[in-house]
């Protein structure tokens, strides 16, 4: 049975599609970019700034389902520029800690465009 994901600790989403969808112990949430759950505008105009948004909205989705960053199993990270990859990763580092489990698996890519002209979007699959 599927479970659609609501929140608004996230931002809404602006398309067809739902923040995240809940089935068989795993949430697969839909790719956060840098805009206030609040607002719907952008957060933000550097790197550090939007990966901050981008990873207080992926808590939010998380906190729904009463699940943390160490129940990620896979992120998907996108970058307008890979010049930005070092600075992107010390913020994904700041909420991806690696204790005595791990992290995550993980793909990080450059991409032409991103939705609304940001600098970064992540997408999560965790176990919930």
């Amino acid at each position: 049975m599927l479970k659609y994901v609501e929140t608004k600790e996230a931002p809404a989403a602006i398309g067809p599609y739902s923040q995240g969808v809940v089935v068989n112990g795993f949430a697969f949430f839909s790719g956060q970019v840098p805009l206030s759950p609040q607002t719907g505008e952008v957060v933000g105009t550097t790197i550090e700034e939007q990966a901050e948004q981008v990873m207080k909205n992926i808590k939010g989705l998380l906190d729904s389902q009463n699940a943390a960053f160490t129940d990620v199993v896979k992120t998907t990270c996108f970058l307008a520029d890979i010049a930005d990859f070092a600075t992107f990763n010390e913020i994904y580092g700041k909420y991806f800690v690696s204790n005595f489990t791990g992290n995550p698996a993980r793909s990080c890519v450059a991409v032409k465009d991103l939705p609304k002209g940001v600098l970064c979007e992540v997408e999560v699959i965790a176990a919930v």
